[in-house]
């Protein structure tokens, strides 16, 4: 008999005197047994610790970017392994393919992400805060990676996507985790989890995996770890109501089964296309993977002038998804995920039945392709009718996890809203309509108990994601009801598994700490111009001082002419009463343009290429006669990865471009400047690529 094992401490583990079987969910056979024995889970999670924390913090953003790269690259070359084991499930190929590929997907998009950070084990976030007169002291946000583990408690219906959306996020930020799925389904992550240990990718203690019962192991959590929570709500606040995470403050991020609901536009008419992607959307949602989805539709919303022609059409698309094992041609849903989920679902399609009518599916009476019903966890997709859903409320707080939605109608678009809200709280809720103040009413009024919102329409419903589909760059997750957490979320999603710290000091000291210049450091001179300079000899700090440049009316009219930009600010000097200009003024491009002149060094060299600006302002105005000049500083370098073998080692470094005032003292009598010699009035960042010598 297989033996699904656990990986604990760096090795493979089974307990033999305490084990559970695992079923297929496509024939009811006994695949593999899943052990429920005690383990020792002090001494799990400070391996995690102490093994794998210290091998990912000592990894910048850049290296464990590439690190996840190479994973996902990895599981795709074995994807068909999983595949097959996937079919076991219950899942069709395209189940699978949202689960598997939709996983390893968000290892390379926390991958790209490195590109938003720096090539440091730590990051800077926000802008820093002047906090004294002079800015001889000024503020930071410093974050840096949790010294605990993560400890990502999984539900049965996503075995690979429930481990790698969390896992991507956690290890490029620099933490370990501990994954415990759900047993029923534990076999499919087990052979992923062997995957990525085989590779040797990771660095040893960057993965632990408990197959089977985990009771105990919050019992164990310190202030420095995270633990999140995919399931029941019901679940997921016993488990939030923990002592030990109330005592250590331990972060508990619940991501709950919610009743998300899609809306119908008020608008549409049964000949719009908005109607047919409507019936689409929702009939995707109640099979797709069964319907086992924290994101699926369990309302669908509309007008109650549509009632009936949704219920025709719904119907009739909902009949050709027939029921089966999935390697049957023909069959478009397979399986629940074993025969006690579907005693659950059954339980609770029983509930609802007590006030609100089927209109569609048997649950007693359906057709199996290819398998035996008796045997297998399957279930017809079944469509309820709530014609008072304002009074019947069981819909709105009795989720059946399975391939089971309520049709519901509203009077007004304010009532679809109203509705939407009775669920307290879900993931996500959609909106088909082609008219935009209706979708901007609903989002409006609908967004503060959902987590997400998904207008739909002909524009984009082609490339739409769709209604179930989390994505890695945005928030996964929901008020109330639906846990009041969120995980994912692109760069924002990397900080749940940061510690945040204010440092505060002297510019030069910062600078020293987060190797990114801070304005008002202390600068470093050479006496060498720094486009002579490779990317591993240039400093942090290093200051170009450059020539100076005084402005001329003809350069103003030479640059309007040859840009095209002739506002009147520029040019015309009768048009001035009622503005802050006290004569016409160069343009801030130009000044930009011709700061360039004066940092740029012309000969051939280390500096590749301008590789654009991050940021610019104009911040004085800059009159004919006045003088200017740059200071020219390194505010920060990130090492580029080789493409190829014949690709040219470089590197992206950021110039502060300092544009400031150094005219003469007539001139500032002239101009009555109310700014001081050497204030800036104008500032850029650049970037620039600079070859590395070696």
């Amino acid at each position: 008999m297989k033996q699904t094992r656990s990986y604990l401490n760096g090795k493979w583990v089974f307990n033999h005197q305490e084990k559970q079987p695992q079923y297929h969910a496509i024939t009811g056979d006994v695949i593999a047994e899943v052990s429920s024995g005690t383990m020792d889970f002090e001494e799990v999670l400070h391996y995690g610790r102490t093994k794998g924390g210290p091998a990912l913090r000592k990894m910048t953003f850049h290296q464990r970017g590439r690190m996840l790269k190479a994973l996902a690259l990895h599981l795709l070359s074995r994807k068909d392994t999983f595949y097959e084991i996937s079919w076991a499930t219950g899942a069709t190929k395209a189940d699978s393919w949202v689960d598997i590929e939709g996983g390893i997907g968000n290892l390379f998009s926390y991958s790209s992400l490195r590109r938003q950070f720096p090539d440091e084990s730590f990051c800077l976030e926000g802008d820093p805060v002047k906090l004294s007169k002079r800015g001889s002291f000024i503020g930071h946000h410093f974050c840096v990676p949790k010294e605990g583990v993560a400890i990502h408690i999984n539900a049965f219906n996503f075995p690979v996507w429930g481990m790698l959306e969390k896992c991507a996020v956690n290890w490029f930020a620099g933490v370990p985790s501990i994954v415990k799925p759900a047993s029923i389904t534990s076999f499919l992550t087990e052979a992923v989890v062997q995957e990525i240990i085989s590779s040797g990718i990771l660095p040893e203690g960057a993965l632990q995996l408990i197959c089977g019962p985990a009771n105990g192991i919050l019992d164990h959590v310190m202030n420095q770890d995270v633990v999140t929570f995919t399931g029941s709500a019901s679940t997921g606040k016993k488990l939030k109501a923990h002592p030990r995470l109330i005592d250590e403050s331990v972060p508990f991020n619940l991501e709950a089964d919610s009743l998300n609901c899609c809306v119908l536009g008020e608008s549409v008419k049964t000949s719009d296309p908005e109607f047919d992607i409507f019936i689409k959307e929702v009939q995707r949602e109640i099979t797709t993977k069964a319907g086992q989805k924290c994101t699926a539709v369990r309302r669908i919303l509309v007008h109650e002038n549509q009632v009936e022609d949704v219920q025709i059409a719904l119907a009739k698309r909902l009949a050709s998804s027939t029921v089966g094992n999935p390697k049957m041609e023909g069959v478009r849903m397979g399986a629940l995920a074993g025969r006690t989920q579907l005693k659950e679902v059954l339980e609770r399609v029983n509930l609802l039945k007590k006030t609100q009518k089927i209109i569609f599916g048997n649950p007693n009476q359906f057709e199996v392709i290819g398998a035996d019903k008796d045997k297998g966890a399957f279930m017809p997709p079944v469509l309820f009718l709530n014609e008072k859903p304002l009074s019947n409320t069981d819909c709105h707080h009795i989720e059946a996890f399975g391939p089971v939605s309520t049709l519901m109608p509203y009077r007004n678009l304010e009532e679809a809203v109203e509705i939407s809200k009775l669920g307290k709280g879900s993931l996500v809720s959609s909106i088909i309509t082609q008219n935009e103040k209706e979708a901007k009413q609903f989002t409006l009024g609908a967004a503060c108990m959902h987590g997400r919102i998904l207008i739909l329409n002909r524009q984009c419903a082609g490339e739409s994601t769709g209604h179930g589909s989390p994505l890695p760059m945005l928030v996964h997750g929901g008020p109330g009801r639906a846990g009041g957490g969120e995980e994912m979320g692109g760069k924002r999603g990397v900080f749940h598994y940061l510690q945040r710290v204010a440092i505060q000091g002297s510019p030069t000291t910062l600078t020293l700490i987060s190797n990114t210049y801070q304005y008002g450091a202390e600068y470093i001179q050479t006496g060498i111009h720094p486009f002579r300079k490779y990317f591993e000899e240039l400093q942090i700090g290093e200051t170009l001082f450059t020539e100076k440049y005084t402005v001329t009316e003809e350069d103003i009219i030479d640059f309007a002419n040859l840009s095209g930009d002739r506002f009147y600010a520029h040019l015309d000097p009768a048009s001035l009463q009622d503005t802050i200009f006290k004569r016409t003024v160069a343009h801030g491009y130009f000044i930009l343009s011709r700061a360039a002149g004066l940092f740029v060094d012309p000969p051939k060299g280390p500096v590749l290429l301008n590789y654009g600006i991050d940021e610019c302002r104009f911040t004085k105005p800059v009159y004919p006669g006045m003088t200017i000049g740059v200071r020219f500083t390194c505010k920060e370098k990130i090492a580029q990865e080789k493409r190829s073998e014949d690709d040219i080692p470089k590197g992206i470094v950021k110039w502060i471009v300092d544009v400031y005032d150094a005219s003469p003292q007539e001139i500032r009598d002239q101009y009555e400047l109310d700014f001081s010699t050497g204030d800036t009035v104008a500032i850029a960042t650049i970037l620039t690529m600079v070859r590395m010598r070696s």
